[in-house]
């Protein structure tokens, strides 16, 4: 099967992974958080897959910065929304370790990303 363009990302790989990860995770959230912070989490963690997607489809760098730039965006927000579940007592100390692990990851893996077109943005 071939990949799709935005397959290649790894930043989008690791993206992947933690939107998989906090659906699984976040499947044990207790129902009267169906329509909250379970369902706020996971429309978060897959904002910075699907911003990532669209961002690399966008012809021109200015665009793409700006949509990766809200992927990164809701990566934060992945994150807060994970440390909230912790305290509130949803999540184990070692589910939040490795969904930071993976925020740590692709946030970085972002930046990287986000930083390479504003060089090339700059520098043409």
């Amino acid at each position: 099967m071939t990949k799709r363009p935005y397959e290649k990302i790894i930043a989008w790989q690791e993206a992947y992974k933690l939107c998989i990860l906090i659906y699984k995770i976040t499947a044990d959230f207790p129902n009267h958080e169906t329509f909250g912070l379970r369902s706020q989490i996971r429309r978060a963690s897959y904002s910075v897959v699907l911003n990532i997607v669209e961002g690399n489809r966008k012809k021109s760098k200015k665009e793409k910065i700006q949509f990766f730039e809200r992927s990164a965006a809701s990566l934060e927000e992945s994150h807060c929304a994970a440390k909230l579940s912790l305290d509130l007592c949803y999540i184990t100390d070692e589910q939040y370790t490795e969904i930071d692990s993976g925020v740590n990851r692709t946030s970085y893996l972002l930046i990287k990303l986000i930083n390479s077109y504003k060089e090339s943005f700059t520098t043409s």
